[in-house]
């Protein structure tokens, strides 16, 4: 006889563990399935947080080789550990799955290790690593399993000359020439670590920009300031096949004008995207709607169109963000409960962790143009910024879109030090729907590089 729960999350990710914690404080009886060993999804393992743990321990490598200088401290023989790099990313990761594991049991979730695959709106299949498999019943199912790196039909993954972002996040050593297929996010935080690490990293992207999503000025100055930190790039260029070279991968570029080049690398992240992981649980047997793209069709209360069953995540449109799963995980339970609760999808930020960072949060230049909204834009260069000058990290800027009169923020794009950080409080000015004028009246410790945000707003009041 199935075992019976409330609720039922498919998939113990930054939406799935957040929502099962969620629906255990709200009185709910919740199972959580998670198919690999430790919880904590893709952004936990093998996404995230392993990417920003290699990020920080090269990025203090670099300033320790180039950087240190400038402050007249003088250091000689500096070298890395590349094992002991990884060892340390393998703590931080064990350390934080274990803290989720906790948080669930702890909270009253059952945690189930399986894969589980969808019976009928109310109960799953769940077959264990043994080969055993058992059912259980549920009130709701929550479906929250995350997305897979999106491979090129004649360039798939080998795992070790051809990867995704998992394998390039545990290189036994740098490869000497690093080619990367894609300009987003993933490609440039990763192209960022090995290059610090000596890799000659050249990213290859078929948009006539890096970063294509982000606000044009910002985009444009990370381009330059990362090709000052040795990653090369072709833009308006598209991979159109590749070859096996014997110890390199040959792949085949078009630059346009009906030319052909070649270039050869010891290994190849393809970064070009990452898609739903709807496949196998049995959502079409249920009948489950999916869009062209793969992705779940929820209503506003994340409801699919089979009645009892919901997806959040990067299992429904929208940006594959850890925290907009989260947010959505919380609010799919809520509504379930019947309290009201949403999110909105004006104010979640994105972040890319390259240095400088860049964040942003809202409307792009681009976007309101295209939207015929009137606005106008104030940026103010951390190079006038006291604390920036007393970090030494002074390029980059903050840049505030907002409309006319008092100006509504619209958008704000960071590129800077700290932008990761900075960018909360800009989240916040369009929650709550704040004008130039409010927020250039908060007053800001100084000296701090959130003054850089403060002086942005009052530059749109024409008071710097």
């Amino acid at each position: 006889m199935a075992e019976n729960f409330d609720l039922i999350v498919i998939g113990a990710g930054p939406g799935g563990y957040v929502a099962a914690i969620r629906a255990a404080e709200l009185g709910m009886r919740t199972a959580c399935i998670e198919r690999d060993p430790r919880p904590g999804g893709v952004c936990l393992n093998i996404g995230c947080i392993p990417s920003k743990a290699l990020l920080e321990s090269t990025e203090h490598y670099s300033v320790a080789m180039n950087r240190l200088g400038e402050h007249a401290i003088k250091v000689e023989g500096v070298s890395i550990d590349l094992d002991g790099l990884m060892a340390r990313k393998e703590r931080i990761v064990a350390g934080l799955t274990g803290n989720v594991r906790k948080l669930m049991e702890g909270g009253g979730v059952r945690l189930i290790h399986g894969s589980a695959r969808l019976i009928s709106a109310s109960e799953i299949e769940v077959l264990a690593p043994d080969g055993t498999s058992a059912r259980y019943g549920a009130k709701w199912i929550l479906l929250a399993t995350g997305s897979e790196p999106v491979q090129l039909p004649f360039l798939p993954f080998d795992g070790r000359r051809v990867v995704s972002s998992t394998e390039a996040l545990a290189f036994k050593s740098a490869p000497k020439r690093l080619g990367i297929i894609g300009g987003g996010y993933i490609g440039l935080e990763l192209g960022s670590v090995w290059a610090r690490l000596g890799s000659n990293v050249t990213v290859i992207e078929v948009l006539p920009r890096i970063a294509f999503a982000l606000d044009g000025q910002v985009s444009r100055l990370l381009e330059r300031l990362l090709r000052a930190e040795d990653l090369n790039f072709r833009t308006n260029t598209k991979v159109i096949r590749a070859e096996d070279a014997g110890d390199a991968v040959r792949l085949f570029l078009d630059p346009g004008e009906g030319r052909e080049e070649q270039a050869e690398f010891d290994s190849v992240l393809v970064a070009v995207g990452r898609r739903p992981l709807s496949k196998g649980m049995g959502l079409e047997e249920l009948n489950i709607l999916l869009d062209s793209q793969g992705f779940v069709r929820v209503d506003e209360d994340y409801r699919t169109n089979i009645a009892g069953v919901y997806a959040i995540g990067d299992l429904v449109p929208g940006p594959m963000l850890a925290h907009k799963a989260s947010a959505e995980g919380i609010a799919a339970v809520e509504r379930i409960a019947g309290l009201a609760s949403e999110v909105d999808y004006g104010a979640i930020p994105a972040v890319i962790y390259t240095s400088p960072e860049v964040a942003s949060v809202g409307k792009t230049e681009e976007e309101l143009k295209t939207l015929g909204v009137d606005f106008k834009s104030a940026v103010f260069p951390f190079r006038g910024s006291a604390r920036a000058q007393c970090l030494g990290e002074t390029d980059g800027f903050v840049k505030i879109l907002a409309g006319p009169g008092p100006g509504r923020i619209l958008g704000v794009h960071i590129v800077g030090p700290r932008a990761s950080e900075l960018i909360a409080e800009c989240v916040t000015a369009i929650k709550l729907h704040m004008n130039a004028q409010e927020l250039s009246r908060v007053v800001h410790a100084h000296p701090t590089l959130s003054e850089a945000v403060h002086e942005s707003a009052a530059m749109l009041l024409r008071r710097p």
